[in-house]
């Protein structure tokens, strides 16, 4: 989708030879730091700019030949407040090239899905936050695009949003759609089974499988003993760090703790790495 990707601000690099690649039903969940170059990729792909060096390929061909065939619901509330929920999807379904018929049933089904229906004839600026992500997110998903390109798509989403937004996302990936997912609520991309992308500075640091990048990180093991004590270890194999550790400590054990490493620890270590 996107190679040696470069864009400058002035003095400030956004991208710095950029590159990472989506395959239809793939959901890749991309991580970085404010400033890793997130949203500017989104930008770039959805067309609204230009980098200044690199290629951007939707299915053989440049983001300007592909209207209709991305969705994206941008990290900020991007709404107009002075029209329906259902103006919107009726909008964006159009400018896509929906006909009537599809058009309905398309707004029909998102908003089953999205828990629209009760507020499809309220201004979106009378929303709640919740209700104005959901209707973001159905303006991008409406004419069912082949990319969707998710920014912080639950940012400060209630728990209801939040779960509407993943059931939707899996769905869309299931019917073969590409999806790019930005989020710093790393917990969202074990749900989707998201392979994972790490961004840095500008670039793509790491790539892959959650479970291969995960594989040569430690986990913790923690035991409290009976005067309440804690011991922490950490080791590449758990399991048997907690075998060695019971065989070690005289006094008795009043609770275990074996955590595996997770992608918060993914992305400390390479944040580390990378800095160093």
């Amino acid at each position: 989708m996107a190679t040696d990707l470069v864009k400058r601000y002035g003095t400030v690099q956004a991208l710095d030879g950029f590159t990472l690649s989506v395959a239809s039903g793939e959901i890749v969940g991309l991580l970085g730091h404010n400033g890793a170059g997130k949203t500017t990729f989104v930008e770039i792909v959805s067309h609204l700019i230009r980098p200044d060096s690199g290629k951007v390929s939707i299915d053989g061909r440049p983001p300007s030949a592909t209207r209709g065939e991305v969705g994206v619901a941008p990290q900020h509330i991007a709404l107009y407040p002075s029209i329906t929920v259902r103006e919107h999807l009726e909008l964006y379904g159009k400018l896509a090239g929906l006909r009537r018929t599809a058009l309905s049933a398309a707004i029909e089904d998102l908003a089953a899905v999205l828990r629209l229906n009760e507020i499809m004839d309220r201004r979106t600026g009378k929303l709640s936050g919740g209700q104005q992500r959901r209707t973001q997110a159905a303006s991008a998903l409406v004419h069912r695009p082949a990319l969707l390109l998710l920014d912080e798509p639950t940012a400060g989403a209630d728990l209801e949003t939040r779960q509407a937004m993943l059931d939707v996302v899996k769905q869309r990936a299931g019917e073969g759609a590409a999806v790019v997912y930005t989020t710093h609520y790393l917990p969202e991309l074990t749900e989707l089974q998201a392979t994972i992308a790490v961004a840095r500075d500008g670039r793509i640091i790491a790539r892959g499988p959650s479970d291969e990048l995960l594989r040569d990180l430690p986990g913790e093991v923690r035991v409290t003993l009976d005067n309440e004590e804690q011991i922490a270890v950490s080791a590449s194999d758990p399991a048997a760090a907690l075998i060695d550790l019971l065989h070690r400590v005289n006094r008795p054990v009043t609770s275990v703790d074996v955590r595996n490493p997770s992608l918060d620890d993914l992305y400390r270590s390479l944040a580390v790495t990378d800095a160093s």
